[in-house]
């Protein structure tokens, strides 16, 4: 009997050794989105979903805007996108994603236009890495 068990664990372990970064990737932002998805960020502001793209190399991060943060024309003044790379930069939960040099995308949609982004912004390492 614990020959059966010691194999199966060896074959678990020798499974789990196989999968690759961007295979955690992928499934990692899978289970982010079934577990935590959608989520409040703030009052104006919900993550719908992240996802791993494995051909580009890029995480996706998806949110829905509402009242007033759902306005294009505030939102370019804020200057999201230096804001948004200082995140990039900081965050700890990027430091794979950061180390692996891998793309980090945002997108932002209006919820009173369904479909209409409002922002969009992509991160490569040599912007990240500056």
């Amino acid at each position: 009997m614990k020959k059966i068990i010691y194999t199966l664990f060896a074959v678990c372990l020798l499974t789990a050794c196989q999968e690759s970064f961007e295979d955690r990737c992928v499934r990692e932002a899978q289970e982010f989105t079934q577990k935590k998805c959608p989520a409040q960020i703030n009052q104006n502001t919900v993550i719908d979903s992240m996802t791993f793209d494995k051909q580009t190399l890029t995480v996706n991060y998806y949110y829905t805007l509402s009242g007033a943060a759902d306005n294009a024309m505030a939102i370019q003044q804020n200057n999201p996108r230096e804001n948004l790379l200082k995140e990039v930069k900081n965050s700890t939960a990027l430091k794979g994603a950061r180390d692996h040099g891998y793309n980090i995308r945002y997108i932002y949609r209006s919820q009173a236009n369904a479909g209409m982004i409002l922002f969009e912004a992509t991160y490569t390492e040599k912007d990240y890495n500056k």
